[in-house]
């Protein structure tokens, strides 16, 4: 599916950009289109921040723009994609409502049905029984259930309900009503669903902190994207924040931010944000209620189940006498029996069927933590002296560090050699099996290293001259000795202070990425640590 926000660069530099199959230098583009260097420059950044695509080098050192030959916007969707995401938003809206009226109403109904029914042979003798005191009307007890249901007046409608571990930190007055959690049950907690702005504030920390010079390598350390990924992310940035991509002399593509290091305060200044063994994900929950809460809900849900049975459709199923079934009313039969039974066993279908897709979700996110633990040990083994890595070490290492996740040296294994191959990493064997040297990673935060101390962006001046047309053979004898020099100077370069420990993990909760990191004050604090209006809600 094409995207129109092609339009926005220029009818002329989008059919260029197709006939040439979406692959093309800056020249081609000029050459194509007859636009001005700065122009299509301009236009191709542009594209790289709305269409999928990354940044090459070719062999001479040229930058070359590969998109999606159909120049696919980033966040495109297949049609059959966002009519069930459609589809399964409104059947979630439509049975919320459903599940308003039926839960409570009906546990309502069949109670005082079923204690009518057991109290009726007594009721004459207790002058009205429980069936006249019951006739009163609205009483205290129906006041109760009520601000039950609906919590208490510090919980903000349209507030999210992201389970009990976020809920139990908040005030008591705001803790989440019980219709939330009913909600939960069914359908699992609410999902935050931060913007990409909030999303970008990480790596914006990160490209700041490391004054304004990044490689793809050093947001695979801080994301662990796989390495396409990583290259289309950083593509995205660099259209989207003023990039300026540029080969260094070894042929990496480095990613220099000019803007983002210029300040009305001075010189700029950023803490480094964690990198991405200290952001694990932590497995998904069923339904992020207690156990308590499961339990009443499950037990009112029953109830109304067995109750439907017993009730509307018992005396129509029972086929020991006809005169039975010709005495219930049609009307009993489908509402107290056939509605409340489908709905209560769907009530406990759809989380069963959720929890074969949570199961894969959860096992996508244990392969991701993998990947996540093996980046940091990548990182500690390559960013100083490059050093071996056995599979054995790796899951040793991974293993012992998401002890009780269900991790496996498979898997490990599989997540190894997927990083090996994307760094290309040399590989040989030993009494121990395959082990892998990762030099490239390296290669990556020495370049970037030395590009920010040749253009020092909090001072923006050029770099140093590489090559010059004009060099007689002495000044191209004498930049020879110069790059030498900078290749030593790389060899030396302490990159220590780039790499947290790789010993030490962290977990982090989805709405956990927008959260201001400021410590928290007291209870006013807690009540606002996570409201809603800072995600753009994700109820479906």
């Amino acid at each position: 599916m094409s995207t129109a926000a092609v339009a926005e660069q220029g009818t002329s530099l989008g059919e260029a950009l197709r006939r040439m199959g979406g692959h093309a230098t800056l020249g081609d583009v000029v050459a194509a289109t007859g636009m001005p260097s700065n122009e299509a420059e301009a236009g191709l950044k542009k594209m790289l921040e709305t269409c999928r695509g990354h940044l090459e080098v070719s062999g001479s050192g040229e930058l070359l723009y590969k998109f999606d030959p159909g120049l696919v916007a980033r966040d495109a969707e297949p049609f059959g994609l966002r009519f069930r995401r459609a589809a399964w938003a409104a059947f979630k809206t439509g049975f919320k409502i459903w599940t308003a009226v039926m839960l409570v109403v009906y546990f309502v109904v069949f109670v005082v049905l079923v204690i009518a029914a057991m109290t009726a042979g007594r009721a004459s003798d207790r002058d009205g029984g429980f069936g006249g005191r019951r006739s009163g009307g609205f009483g205290l007890g129906d006041l109760f259930l009520m601000h039950w249901l609906l919590g208490g007046s510090g919980w903000r409608r349209g507030s999210l309900y992201y389970g009990d571990a976020h809920a139990r930190h908040l005030p008591k007055e705001a803790r989440p009503p019980f219709y939330k959690k009913v909600f939960a049950f069914i359908f699992g907690p609410e999902e935050p669903r931060p913007t990409q702005q909030q999303r970008d504030r990480s790596v914006l920390r990160l490209i700041r902190a490391r004054r304004g010079v990044v490689t793809t390598a050093e947001l695979v350390e801080h994301a662990a994207l796989p390495l396409p990924e990583a290259e289309e992310e950083m593509a995205r940035l660099t259209g989207a924040y003023g990039g300026d991509p540029r080969v260094s002399p070894k042929g990496e593509v480095v990613y220099t931010f000019p803007g983002l290091m210029k300040s009305a305060h001075g010189k700029v200044r950023a803490r480094e944000p964690d990198p991405a063994w200290l952001r694990l994900e932590k497995p998904r929950k069923l339904t992020g209620n207690t156990n308590g809460s499961n339990l009443v809900i499950g037990g009112m849900n029953g109830f109304n189940l067995a109750a439907g049975f017993a009730i509307g459709l018992a005396p129509v199923l029972d086929t020991t006498g006809r005169a039975a079934a010709l005495a219930v009313d049609p009307a009993v039969f489908l509402g107290l029996g056939v509605v409340p039974v489908v709905f209560s066993s769907m009530f406990f279908a759809i989380p069963a069927c959720r929890a074969l897709a949570l199961r894969r979700e959860n096992n996508a996110r244990l392969r991701r933590n993998v990947r996540r633990v093996l980046v940091g040990l990548v990182c500690a083994r390559s960013v100083g002296a490059v050093r071996w890595i056995s599979l054995r070490e790796a899951s040793a290492h991974v293993l012992q560090k998401l002890q009780g996740s269900g991790a496996s040296a498979e898997l490990v294994g599989e997540e190894l050699r997927t990083l090996a191959a994307e760094f290309g990493a040399e590989v040989e064997t030993d009494d121990d099996g395959f082990r892998y040297r990762f030099p490239a990673m390296r290669a990556a935060f020495v370049e970037a290293e030395l590009v920010r101390r040749g253009v020092k962006l909090e001072d923006w001046k050029p770099g140093q001259i590489v090559y010059s047309t004009s060099d007689s053979s002495t000044e191209a004898s004498e930049r020879d000795v110069a790059a030498f020099d900078r290749e030593l100077d790389g060899a030396k370069l302490d990159l220590s202070r780039y790499l947290p420990s790789p010993n030490r993990i962290g977990y982090r909760e989805d709405f956990d990425l927008v959260v201001d990191e400021a410590p928290v004050r007291g209870a006013s604090r807690s009540r606002s640590r996570y409201p809603a209006q800072r995600f753009g809600s994700r109820r479906g």
